[in-house]
This record gives C-alpha cells, sequence and structure tokens, in this order.
C-alpha cells in the first residue's frame, strides 16, 4: 500500500524520465497547429538525459535507476526545418560505456552521482562514464555531443550516427572537454575550458578556430577542486566565477563517495573570480566576491565605461544539487531557487562594484540570441515557473524573456502539467529583424512530446507552430540551433 501512497504523490512531468526514451529515425512531423514560419531555416539539436536506468526489462535482472539526473546516457533531438516540412530524428549517442552497458543489460559504470554498482574494485575498474548528455556545438561538418568530465563525442549533423570520442586536434593527456562553450559570431571563434582534477585542479582554456580545431590552450592551477559548469564571454575577456563548491577527493578515491556526494559547500571561501585575455589567454585578474552558486551565465559584455557585466542565474547555495538529484527519481521536495543576477566587475582589478537582482522569480538556462554572444543584447531568454507553482515539487514549467531595456518579463504559459526545455531564440533567415523561439514541450496530460514554435516579440501569445513528434522526449538540458 506504502508504495502506492508514494507514486500518487508524482507530478506530471515524472512522466517523461518514467521509462528510458524511445529512438525514431528520420521522420516528417505533423503540424498539429499553425504553420512553419517561411525564414525558420536550419535545424535545431537538443541533448539531454533520456536513459536514468537499465535491467528489469523482458530478460527479468535487476532494474537499476542511476544516482542523480546527470547520470543519465545522451540522447539527441534534431529537428531540421527545410521548405515549409520539418523533419525530426532522435538517436542515443554511442558512447562506449552506453554499448557495453546496452549489452550487459545492467548498469556498469559510476558517474557523477553514482558509485560503480557491484564489489568495490569496480571503483577503480570502471569508475565513470562519459555520458555525453549535457549540450551540442554544431560545427561545418559534424555535431558535437558535450558533457563536461571527459571528451566529445562527434556525430553526424544529419543522421546523428556517432563516429566516436574527438580530440579537436588538442585534447591529449586526458584533457577533458566542458559543456559550455562559448562561440563568438563575428570571429567564428570557439572558446571552452575543462577542469583536470587533482588536490588542486587544473583549468585548461582553449580557443578553437570556426571548424572546432583547437588553436591555442592555456592552463592555470586553481585552489582545490571547485566546482565550474560555465564561465562567460565578455567583449575582450573570459570571465570565471569559481564557486565555494569543493570536492573532497580522499572519500572519491579510495570509491566510498560519489563525485556528486563530495562536493561540499563551504561558504566562508567566498566565489573566486578569473578575468582572462581572450586573445592571449593570460590571466588579466584574480578577484574574491560573496558565496553564491551558479549553474549557468546569461551572457557578458564590456559596457561604455570598461566594467565587465555579467549576467548569472544565481542561487544563494549548493540545495540545487540535491534537488537535482530528486529529479531523477521523479519525485522532487528540496527548493532551490536562482534569480536572474546581474555582476559588474572591473576586469583589471578583478572587484565586483555592484551586485543587482534583475527579477524575483527563479531564472534557469538563461541565454541570448546567437549573434549577441559576448556583447549587449536586448533580450534574455530563460525557463522558469508558472505563477503559483511549488518550485519544490516540480521542474521548469515556462519559458519567458527579460527586456533588458525596460526591464519587463514576458512569459509563455503552456498550461497544466506542460513542461518546456531550454528556450532556443532563432533569427529568421529572411528577415534579420524577426526572431522566434523554439522549444521541446512535454505534455504530461497525454504523454507527449511536440516542438512549439513561438514569435519572440509574442511568446505571452499562442506559438504560431506546434509539430508532433514520434515519442516522448525526456526533459533535456541544452540545445542549439545551426541556420541553413
Amino acid at each position: 500500500m506504502h508504495t502506492l501512497e508514494r507514486k500518487s504523490t508524482k507530478k506530471a512531468w515524472a512522466g517523461a524520465i518514467a521509462e528510458p526514451a524511445k529512438e525514431f529515425p528520420p521522420t516528417q512531423l505533423p503540424i498539429i497547429s499553425g504553420k512553419i514560419p517561411d525564414g525558420l531555416r536550419g535545424t535545431l539539436y537538443r541533448n539531454g538525459p533520456a536513459r536514468l536506468e537499465r535491467g528489469g526489462d523482458a530478460n527479468g535482472g535487476l532494474r537499476q535507476r542511476v544516482g542523480h539526473w546527470f547520470d543519465g546516457d545522451g540522447a539527441i533531438l534534431a529537428v531540421n526545418f527545410t521548405d515549409a516540412v520539418a523533419t525530426g530524428v532522435y538517436r542515443y549517442v554511442q558512447t562506449s560505456g552506453y554499448q557495453e552497458e546496452a549489452a550487459a543489460g545492467k548498469l556498469l559504470y559510476g558517474n557523477y552521482g553514482m558509485t560503480a554498482p557491484g564489489p568495490i574494485w569496480n571503483q577503480w575498474q570502471k569508475p565513470i562514464k562519459n555520458a555525453a548528455n549535457t549540450s551540442v556545438l554544431a560545427l561545418p561538418d559534424k555535431l558535437l555531443a558535450l558533457w563536461e568530465g571527459g571528451k566529445p563525442h562527434a556525430l553526424d549533423l544529419q543522421t546523428l550516427e556517432t563516429s566516436g570520442e574527438d580530440d579537436l586536434g588538442g585534447l591529449t593527456k586526458g584533457l577533458l572537454y566542458s559543456a559550455h562553450y562559448k562561440r563568438d559570431k563575428q570571429t567564428g571563434e570557439i572558446f571552452n575550458f575543462g577542469i583536470t582534477p587533482g588536490l588542486n585542479a587544473t583549468l585548461n582554456i582553449y580557443k578553437s578556430d570556426s571548424t572546432g580545431r583547437i588553436i591555442q590552450q592555456a592552463a592555470y592551477q586553481l585552489d582545490g577542486v571547485p566546482l565550474v559548469h560555465d564561465f562567460v564571454l565578455a567583449g575582450q575577456y573570459l570571465v570565471f566565477f569559481l564557486p565555494p563548491v569543493r570536492l573532497s577527493i580522499l572519500p572519491l578515491l579510495i570509491g566510498i563517495n560519489n563525485y556528486s556526494d563530495s562536493l561540499e559547500w563551504q561558504p566562508r571561501l567566498g566565489t573566486q573570480i578569473l578575468v582572462i585575455d581572450r586573445e592571449t589567454l593570460s590571466v588579466v585578474s584574480r578577484g574574491e566576491t560573496e558565496p553564491w552558486f551558479q549553474w549557468h551565465f546569461g551572457n557578458g559584455y564590456v559596457d561604455a565605461s570598461g566594467s565587465v557585466i555579467v549576467d548569472i542565474a544565481r542561487y544563494d547555495d549548493f540545495q540545487t544539487n540535491q534537488y537535482l538529484k530528486e529529479v531523477a527519481t521523479g519525485e522532487t521536495h528540496t527548493p532551490a531557487k536562482s534569480t536572474l543576477t546581474r555582476v559588474h566587475l572591473h576586469p583589471q582589478t578583478g572587484k565586483v562594484t555592484s551586485i543587482q537582482q534583475l527579477l524575483n522569480q527563479h531564472c534557469e538556462f538563461p541565454n541570448v540570441p546567437q549573434q549577441n554572444v559576448g556583447q549587449p543584447s536586448r533580450y534574455t531568454y530563460m525557463s522558469t515557473f508558472r505563477s503559483g507553482t511549488d518550485i519544490s515539487q516540480e521542474v521548469v514549467n515556462a519559458i519567458a524573456r527579460f527586456d533588458n531595456k525596460t526591464e519587463t518579463l514576458t512569459e509563455a504559459d503552456l498550461g497544466e502539467n506542460r513542461y518546456a526545455s531550454e528556450p532556443i531564440p532563432v533569427q529568421d533567415t529572411q528577415n534579420p529583424e524577426q526572431s522566434w523561439v523554439l522549444t521541446v514541450v512535454y505534455d504530461g496530460n497525454s504523454h507527449t512530446s511536440e516542438v512549439w514554435i513561438f514569435d519572440s516579440d509574442r511568446l505571452d501569445a499562442e506559438p504560431v507552430c506546434k509539430l508532433g513528434l514520434p515519442s516522448v522526449i525526456p526533459h533535456s538540458f541544452h540545445g542549439t540551433w545551426n541556420p541553413a
């Protein structure tokens, strides 16, 4: 009886991750309402954890769940828009760990939130699987599935067939490549980083040309092993905010704890700041400010006075990690509110001159149009919660656009039990003044997934088009738009 009671407390969003996602081959997507805009031409790619369990199928065996939402195997959705037709394809990234576990019919590896199942020596033999589940980078000749604890995986831009790990010409000797690159649309340059753990971690910074090939790199030692998920491009600078989360390395090394549970919130350390020159990749300044945690940055730029302005989705503490761990179980109870916050920083000294909360409601996955990355942007797009939502019980269920000029927020309310992915703003190919917002919506009422297209200036109106998808797409992390 107790299990029935527990089940009844699950919210509609849990349906999207209740079982592993089902792949589908290239399929023309039915138009449910409206029409595809004439100037929307290109491909939307999204990545996220799509398989959170193994075993317990027709062959019997124990059903095993992963330990944290971050541990799920990555699957890529591609939606290609051509002349008034949209074609979708959905495939798992064929990492070596995925293939091994598929053959074995059970979980074999440890990951961010779990140690390897079985005897203790598995912790050393199979410590971690590249889940390839966090983000995507579209290059001229390939798509990269990104995850921060390893190398990227290269996939075919059309078929999403995996060709294997890619070192981008520079990821040798175990160097890692984060999921949060920054691409300068004006120069074509791509910046990224990777953290190499040790007693003190090494921050590796990479600059690539437009093909993704690494052409320059630098390495800096950090204090301890902080959790660094993202950074920001701001004009001529790369800015890192290192939150006061540190890895307790001993329990991890001897295999008695996983990475997630070995992370400690240490607010007395404050948030450390590292400002890097984008041309030379040398340190301009180091600074320190009050403690907070962020997964994601909205954008950064240099204002007329030479100050660096950085927008972050700011948490007061590290409760968000517990909340994200609970997501994998299909039931959450830990509130973790993040707010859109603006930091003013003097780049030459690393000194923060002001911290200002722009909005009081929850903000995650903040982003700006591709052409504005590193430059001032009038609009910031984000995921948020519908008014009246108990944020400890739900996953993000609305998208919004913040107008930095008028300081107003426009929200798209999708209705009850519907959950939108991170909103992706897309420039129209025929009219650069026009843009669209693309999101993948899980409808918990009908247990289906759809692609919704909004006019970016009318986010609070009905979508201009809705497209049906052949199977449910679990809640995903990050996506990108590759113009035709």
